[in-house]
């Protein structure tokens, strides 16, 4: 994948235009979007009544756009560039902090998740070899879709036709996505799409997102312009429907609760609101590949700083104030039953060392800078609590190059894809390394993943039509972002087989239960021999080799296990 990190931030300079999410948790779905001026926009929290934040902040210079009261914090619009000292100054207010991240003014800065592709250079390479590929998959067996002989990811969990769908399909599940959005007119996702209950609480922001699609720059529920949550939803839940793939739980109902930019960015007051959201609406679990902007790690102290700084006492206080925020958000969602799923990062970091290393965060003199922390200093929301944290396994079932891991910090492993998985083979460096998943035909073309027809345009990427007419499009990702969605599907089976309640009126079951059964019944895998994964033979430096510590059934790669839809419905029932 990589689930976020290319791109650091705006600079504190740069003016956009900035407005509220498209709605609070508290209105209902379709409510429009709030109105729109330039300036900079700041979250706001605050101790008393919303009433008396509104009357701090307008004594600051600054206008309430927005309330989240459950979270108590406010966004706020203000040109002043004094507005959050004098704001954090006014009696009821706990804080304050920039809701928008810091330095995509610098030209040539890719969007996020560019990393998550193959090269150009991949792609071409595999066009060549697609006609005389030695890696020939089988035929799809009777009953599984079109596209099933390319899942390696779901033979390996045993989500499959034969497998775990024949005991448990996450019918009566719900789970929500929080993401890029989630195009709803894909055949395989719109079977499965709760448009009534799917939220968008974002606004199209063109200095980071392009053009924005609609007059208001508020897509509706049903859209998706970069493909990312598209991806995920479709891992998680894409339908048995004779086109395309199916995904872990074919028959969950997929919930919309977007929170990130069209150029990958997840702001603080907009996943708030998703968090939130899901907890007011009862969602079973939700999946999360994706950290809050502009931090990647967000510290509580300037003795967090190793070298980068000397940390402003500003920076301190905003990642301060992230950090408890979403941390009371978590723990919101978890309060009313929301299994929580992150994906690790893409880092090849080693999460429980002593210091972190950090290039994605705004620097002291603004712009993208390079720091390293102590390991207090979190990811957000992957480290946050009751966050089951994943991180990424190719076809052999051995951990990505590129993914973080940790003893300790990751709590289970999922299938995300390695394209430089089986060295030395004739799978090396093939698409059928990484993860296949639905994607939006329009985001396709607009990536030069697919021509103006709609048709792939090299072999990273597949059409699949059914015999009415109906096509879908796919596209090959890999991240940390593709294996959390995997365990999020393998926790819907959990939650329908061993939850209480019933397809028509849902199941539930909580979260720390649906935790230990995922962990109880997770594949085992140690550590390699000699403890040090040595990735040099793909082609990788030195520095990206990764040692192992722990045993087979707990360890720094694997955690508890690689998540196992098979051992889920395998497990006696209570």
């Amino acid at each position: 994948m990589v689930r976020r990190r290319t791109l650091a931030a705006l600079t504190s300079s740069l003016l956009v235009v900035v407005v509220a999410s498209a709605a609070t948790t508290s209105r209902p779905a379709g409510a429009g979007a709030h109105d729109i001026r330039e300036g900079e926009a700041y979250v706001v929290a605050y101790d008393g009544s919303v009433a008396g934040a509104e009357r701090a902040v307008a004594a600051a210079g600054g206008r309430v756009i927005d309330v989240n009261d459950r979270m108590h914090v406010a966004l706020v619009d203000a040109d002043d560039a004094g507005f959050e000292e004098a704001v954090e100054a006014r009696d009821g207010i706990a804080g304050a902090t920039r809701n928008h991240s810091v330095g995509t003014s610098d030209p040539g800065m890719p969007h996020r998740y560019a990393e998550e592709r193959p090269t150009v250079t991949m792609r071409r390479a595999a066009a060549r070899a697609a006609e005389d590929d030695a890696v020939v998959a089988s035929a799809a067996a009777p009953g599984d879709e079109p596209l099933a002989d390319r899942q390696w990811d779901m033979a390996m969990i045993g989500a499959t036709a034969s497998g775990a769908h024949t005991q448990a399909t996450g019918l009566g599940v719900d789970v929500g996505i929080i993401d890029t959005g989630i195009d709803a007119s894909h055949p395989d996702i719109a079977p499965n799409f709760d448009a009534v209950r799917s939220r968008n609480f974002v606004v199209d922001l063109p200095a980071l997102d392009g053009p924005c699609e609609t007059p208001s720059c508020v897509d509706p529920v049903g859209a998706d312009d970069r493909g990312h949550g598209t991806h995920i939803a479709g891992t998680i839940a894409a339908a048995r429907n004779g086109l395309g793939t199916a995904g872990v739980a074919p028959d969950a109902r997929l919930v919309n609760l977007r929170a990130g930019q069209d150029g990958g960015y997840f702001f603080l007051y907009e996943t708030l609101d998703a968090l939130t959201a899901a907890g007011d609406l009862g969602l079973d679990v939700v999946n999360m590949s994706f950290y809050v902007d502009p931090w990647l790690y967000n510290c509580d102290s300037a003795d967090d700083y190793i070298s980068g700084g000397p940390a402003r006492d500003a920076d301190i206080a905003e990642q301060a104030l992230t950090r408890r925020l979403v941390t009371e958000a978590l723990e919101y969602a978890h309060d009313r039953g929301v299994t929580l799923v992150a994906a690790s990062g893409n880092e090849h970091a080693d999460l429980a060392a002593a210091q972190r290393s950090d290039t994605f965060s705004p620097g002291p003199t603004g712009g993208p800078g390079h720091r390293v922390v102590r390991r207090d200093c979190l990811d957000m929301p992957s480290e946050g609590p009751h966050v089951l944290n994943v991180s990424s396994v190719g076809p052999s079932g051995t951990k990505a190059d590129y993914s973080n891991y940790g003893l300790g910090a990751i709590d289970l492993a999922g299938p995300g894809g390695w394209v430089r998985d089986l060295v030395g083979t004739p799978g090396y460096q093939r698409p059928q390394n990484l993860v296949l998943s639905s994607y939006p035909t329009r985001a396709a073309i607009a990536q030069g993943l697919a021509d103006a027809a709609g048709q792939p345009v090299d072999p990273y990427s597949v059409r699949s039509c059914d015999a009415a007419g109906m096509c879908g499009f796919y596209t090959y990702l890999q991240g940390t972002s593709m294996a959390a969605p995997h365990v999020v599907g393998v926790a819907a089976l959990a939650i329908q087989r061993f939850g209480a309640g019933s397809p028509q009126a849902g199941y539930s079951l909580a979260p720390d239960q649906v935790a230990q059964i995922l962990a109880g019944t997770a594949q085992d895998r140690g550590c390699p021999a000699g403890g040090t994964e040595v990735y040099t033979d793909e082609g990788r430096p030195a520095s990206w080799n990764a040692v192992c510590q722990g045993t087979p059934g707990v360890n720094a790669f694997y955690g508890e296990g690689i998540a196992s839809a098979a051992n889920v419905v395998a497990r006696p029932l209570p």
